[in-house]
């Protein structure tokens, strides 16, 4: 039997190769979704770097990958976000089979010339820095790298995008692949905040927390955190965010489900 895939609620009171080879696709799965009052944010924890989010009408997946049947329970996305190259975020035999007619994709120049042909008229090409306006969705193309910044890093600055979102009156912030940059330190009013650790991709546990406590988002979600010697610690990331800051809810998903 497929997976379960939990729908995980803001309301509107709260507010690779980067990794090792992913395990085949698993089937269809099943929304659970209870609405309550003041719901605004949908956040759907899809797998590793996929997520999928939803707000009124409007469904955005980001980073779909390793196969179209993870997304078949979801609405077709009026927006796709990718964050870089590699195949955990840029998978495009999965863009291929997904319904993206009536969608809009945005990418990192270096993301968009990889596209496949028929798929490029569609992405909408933003560098670091830049902002865009789509579906009543504000885009923020935010920095995201390995440190020290170097051309030669696993993701040199420049060539990914992470992500701010202002949707449902709510600012998502989507780390992307990268370390505790002081852009991502410099954030502020995130109130969701989607942050990476993988070592030796990205970063560890102890330097993502510190990370978030620089920029002290009402949610957080640590996410795509299979690295080289498997699973990150996420209850110690929960432990030490905690530590520093009580107010700053660390929701504990899985985004690794069974096959």
């Amino acid at each position: 039997m497929a997976p379960i895939m939990k729908a995980f609620l803001l309301t509107g009171l709260l507010l690779p190769a980067c990794g090792p080879p992913a395990p085949p696709a698993a089937g269809p799965g099943t929304l659970s979704r209870t609405p309550v009052a003041g719901d605004s944010v949908a956040v759907h924890p899809v797998f590793h770097a996929s997520l999928v989010l939803q707000y009124g009408t409007r469904t955005i997946y980001v980073d779909p990958h390793n196969g179209a049947q993870r997304f078949a329970a979801y609405p077709a996305p009026d927006l796709v976000l990718i964050t870089d190259i590699h195949p955990d975020h840029l998978d495009t035999a999965t863009l291929e089979a997904l319904p993206l007619g009536g969608a809009r994709i945005v990418a990192p120049p270096a993301v968009k010339e990889r596209l496949p042909r028929a798929l490029r008229p569609a992405c909408a090409a933003m560098p670091n820095g830049h902002t865009l306006d789509i579906h009543g969705v504000h885009i923020e193309a935010i920095p995201m790298y390995n440190l020290p910044p170097s051309p030669q890093a696993m993701h040199p600055p420049g060539r990914g995008n992470g992500y701010v979102l202002t949707l449902g009156g709510k600012r998502i912030y989507i780390s992307g692949d990268t370390q505790g940059i002081p852009e991502m330190r410099d954030l502020r009013d995130i109130d969701i905040a989607f942050v990476c650790m993988n070592l030796p991709y990205t970063m560890g546990v102890d330097e993502a927390a510190d990370a978030v406590l620089a920029f002290r988002p009402k949610v957080v979600y640590p996410y795509h955190y299979r690295g080289a010697e498997g699973l990150s610690d996420v209850q110690r990331f929960k432990e030490l965010v905690h530590h520093g800051d009580p107010s700053i809810e660390v929701r504990l998903e899985n985004w690794y489900p069974a096959k």
